[in-house]
Formats: structure tokens, sequence, C-alpha cells
């Protein structure tokens, strides 16, 4: 309703409406009506006209342009903060991967795999001999992890199904499915001879399922120091695995990380001062402090509107013995303001998690950034609120709203169809092309589909194995395109075309399309006519206490 005041004030007509018609039968106090058609009316005004009929400043719009500005900012400095702690992590990763896996090359882990237990061994032999000579070899900060006064060992554990008699040759076996774990513990700089350990741990090839190598190293980010921030402790923990489930002769090697940022015990930093992250903590309170306030104005605002939502209903259930639809009833509660209640909240618990962050109580980096980010994409959003008050942006906002419910029905509808082309292609293309393997991969490879991306590659990487399949799979990418592109694309954009030319031919002729608008059309009083000011002898308000006192001294008077 916000967005359309301005057919309150264009709309005259000069046949009665069907409000005007039963006055009589519905308006026990017509002035009373009347003040209840200027509440509505001054509710869904905007700033603007609101400044124009009361004199109140637009306090609320100032609020939430400052807010943006400062809530992009403190995005931007998280961001920047944010960025710096991810390379860390992705260039340890990729140490790691050239300090322990051997023979390796960037981007290779696709294909990095070892297909001889001569090789396994000596992919392990070389893992563990550069884990001893760490100190010697990095050129990084890079430390061991200590538990007390003692390091912290290698682990090199092998899982293995209990027992197992595989006989390929004669097509007999006999599995035990129980998986059973050998680990061996492996300290650093205490063995110089690595071959003195593995002599001791025997790889079970036939019913091995797994060898994971795992340490724990210490690193501290320095970079932060530039940027006048305290640096932060990194624990990364290193998993490799050799991963043979398959058991089809090859075995996949991975190196992957997880990461626990933590408080440096002790630090100290000269030629740095301290002062700026005061002022990044002051900044950050600043910004909860408003959307503190950014939350209580349009919480009030909210509470105004369902209000003025029940006294509307009220008023038509009793004097017009009729009940207001769902659509009128949610034009009261403003969106919008719903909207910016959420992205108050998210901001004030993201700035809170960044104040803790800074202070090194908290180093959750990827809650907080979701909060955050989350938070200023909300924000961002609002904006188009404003943008609705012009006239030419607001055929857009209007258009959204109005094709949002026939927008999700076809969607609904549509997305049974893609389920099931999703399923069909996962269970038939998946063993003959890597972009059916998973259903997840199913997923994305159609909708790039839908939009027109990574077309020929989807038809040429198809293996011709099998004749029939492939096929199969020609008739069912030649559908699923033809079907979602040329049929259900255009549906969707005719529904799209076909709301926004209604929306427009209503703007064009001015004519209330709802009962509230109806109710609301009766009212000609402008926002600058000042019948909408609350001073002591102009006051709606005080007029219906006024009015209603003397007809009801009127009334004692004529009985009498």
């Amino acid at each position: 309703m916000e967005e359309t005041s301005d057919l309150y004030d264009v709309y005259e007509t000069n046949t009665p409406t069907p409000w005007a018609d039963h006055q009589h039968e519905c308006l026990e106090n017509l002035d009373n009506v009347d003040c209840l058609r200027r509440k509505i009316k001054y509710y869904f005004m905007n700033p603007c006209e609101k400044y124009h009929a009361r004199g109140r400043k637009p306090w609320k719009l100032v609020l939430q342009i400052i807010k943006i500005a400062i809530i992009t900012m403190q995005l931007v400095s998280f961001g920047l903060s944010n960025q710096m702690v991810v390379t860390f992590k992705e260039e340890n990763l990729m140490t790691f991967k050239h300090l322990f896996l051997k023979d390796y090359v960037d981007g290779g882990m696709d294909t990095y795999a070892v297909y001889r237990q001569t090789d396994v061994y000596d992919h392990i032999d070389y893992i563990i001999g550069q884990y001893g000579r760490l100190h010697n070899i990095t050129v990084g900060n890079h430390e061991y992890n200590k538990n007390g006064s003692i390091y912290t060992p290698l682990l090199l554990c092998q899982d293995f199904y209990r027992n197992g008699t595989i006989f390929p040759g004669s097509e007999t076996f006999e599995i035990d499915a129980n998986v059973e774990t050998d680990c061996l513990e492996v300290y650093p700089m205490y063995h110089p001879s690595v071959r003195e350990v593995l002599p001791h741990f025997e790889l079970h090839f036939k019913r091995m399922l797994s060898v994971k190598i795992t340490f724990v190293l210490k690193a501290i980010n320095l970079q932060t120091v530039r940027h006048r921030e305290l640096p932060d402790c990194y624990d990364f923990l290193v998993f490799i695995t050799f991963n043979n489930q398959a058991h089809s002769g090859r075995i996949k090697v991975d190196l992957e990380t997880d990461v626990d940022i933590n408080e440096c015990r002790d630090w100290k930093v000269t030629g740095a001062s301290a002062k700026s992250i005061y002022l990044t903590v002051l900044f950050d309170c600043l910004i909860i402090i408003t959307c503190i306030t950014s939350f209580t104005l349009c919480t009030r605002s909210v509470i105004t509107g369902i209000r003025l939502q029940l006294e509307y209903t009220l008023y038509c259930r009793n004097d017009c013995g009729k009940e207001i639809p769902w659509s009128d009833k949610l034009e009261f509660v403003n969106g919008w303001y719903i909207l910016i209640i959420v992205s108050d909240t998210l901001t004030i618990i993201g700035s809170i998690l960044k104040i803790e962050i800074q202070t090194k109580v908290l180093t959750s980096y990827d809650i907080c950034s979701i909060f955050l980010g989350t938070g200023t994409m909300l924000v961002w959003i609002g904006v188009i609120r404003y943008m609705g008050y012009f006239k030419k942006y607001n055929i857009l906002i209007l258009t959204l709203r109005a094709a949002f419910p026939n927008v999700i029905r076809f969607i609904c509808c549509a997305g049974i169809i893609y389920l099931s082309y999703c399923f069909c292609g996962w269970i038939v293309l998946g063993p003959y092309h890597e972009k059916f393997r998973t259903l997840n991969t199913v997923s994305e490879c159609l909708f790039s589909l839908i939009n027109g991306d990574d077309m020929f590659p989807t038809f040429k990487n198809m293996k011709q194995k099998s004749s029939l399949v492939w096929t199969f799979s020609r008739v069912y990418l030649y559908t699923f395109v033809s079907l979602f592109i040329y049929m259900i694309l255009s549906l969707f954009i005719t529904i799209i075309t076909d709301t926004y030319d209604t929306i427009k031919q209503q703007q064009q002729s001015g004519t209330p399309t709802s009962e509230l608008q109806k109710f609301l059309s009766v009212c000609k009083d402008l926002p600058n006519s000042g019948v909408y000011r609350l001073s002591e002898n102009n006051s709606c308000f005080s007029n219906c206490c006024i009015t209603r006192f003397r007809k009801h001294q009127e009334r004692l008077t004529s009985e009498a």
C-alpha cells in the first residue's frame, strides 16, 4: 500500500463509491470514519508526504541512509580482514601439499594417485621424513604442536577389514565386514631414520580401506600487523588420506586441513599503535546503537499498522457487517519494515561477534561473515523501498509483489518436472558422464543448460560405450532443453509481463482495485492541507472528541 499512495491523492470520480452509497446505513458517526480514513491514509504516506502533513522531519529515512553507509563501511573493513585470513589458509594448504606430497604439481589433486605397493610405502616414507625435517625445509613460521613440554606425534593409521580371503581367479572370497584400525605414533626429530619405524607397520593391501596420516602444525598470521590488527595463532590439523575403498588398483591421495584460530598467548608489537583497534570497536558499537534505534522505530511502525488493521477490521465488522479480505489485512503489515527488522537483528549479532573477534575473544570468522553479509544484503535490498516513492520505479516494485504468488506456484510445478529429469539423468547417464555422477552435479548441470551455458561439452562428453544409453542421452538432453528454454521460461516471462501490464493499466487509470483503496479514496485531504497536524485546535482526534461530546449533549437535550 505504501508504494501506491499516489493513487489515493489523484483518484477522483463522479459516481458514488460503494462506501459512499452505504454511509447512511453503515456510519453512525461520520467524523469518526473520517478520522479513521485520515489515520490510515497518513500511515501509508511516504516520508515526504508525512513531512508535509505534520511537519515532522523524516528521521527514520535519514537513519536508514546513515545506517546503509556505516554498515557498508563495516562490511568492507571486515571483508578485507577476512580476506587475509582466507589467503593465509589457502596458501598454507598449498604449502603443505608441496611439502608432504611427493612430486606434487599445482592443480594435480584430481589425478594424484599411486598404483604400486612400493609407491605407497615411498610416499608414506616421504611424508614422515618431511615431517621430521620440517624446521630445515619450510620457509614459513611453522612449528610442531606441543602438549605441555612434549611434542604431539604424527599418527599413521590403517583401516582394513578384520579378515579377508580373496581369490579373483577362482571368483571366490570371504570377508569379515568389521573394520579394524592399526595406528603408529611417530614423534618429530626423535627418529633419525624413518626406515626404522616403517618395518613395524605392514600394509594389508587386499583388505585395506584407507591409510590416514594426521598431524598438527602451528603458525602465526603476521600480515595483519600491517593493517593495525593483532595477529592470530593458527592450528592446522593436516589429514593425508590414501583412499583404497574401491580396491580398483588406484589409491587416490588427498590432503586436507582443518583450521583452528586461537588468540596468541603472549605477544608484543612495537612500531604500531593499538588505537585503531579501539576505534574499530567504537565504530561497531555505533552501528549496534544505530541498528537498535532502527529496530525500535520499525517495530513501533509495525505495531501501529497492526493496530490500524484491527481498528479497520472492527469498523467493517460492526458498522458495515462485512469481513475484509486477507489481502487488505496484509496491506497494513509493511514487509519493508519486517525486512529492516530482520537485517537489524542480523547486523547487531554480527557486530557483536566482530567486536569479540577484534578483541580476540572469539575467532569465528565464518559465523560472523554470515550474519554481517546477510544483514548488509537485506539493508541494500531495503533501498528499493525508497526507490518506490518515484512513480517510474514504483511499477517495478508493484510488479514484483503482485507477480510473486503466481511465480511461486509456477516454480513449484516446474520444479517437479526439473526433479524428475534430475533423478532420471542421475540413474541413467551417471555411469557414462561425469556431470551426472551425483544428484548435486546433475542439478548444477541441468541448471546451466537452462541458462544456455556449457551445452556443447555436455553433449560431447557423453561416452559412447553403449549405443542405447547414448541415444537415450540425446533424447533426454534435447527434450529437457526444448521444454525448459522454449516453453517453461517463456511461460515464466509471460507471467511477469502480464502482471506488469496489469499494474501499468491500474496506475494509468487511477482506479482503486481493493476495498481498502476504495475506502481511502473518499478522503480527498492532501498532505499539505493541514488536517493531519496534531495541534490542539486542528487535531483529528480532538475534533472527533469534541463532535462526539456535542452530539451527546444534543441527544440529552432532545430527550429532556
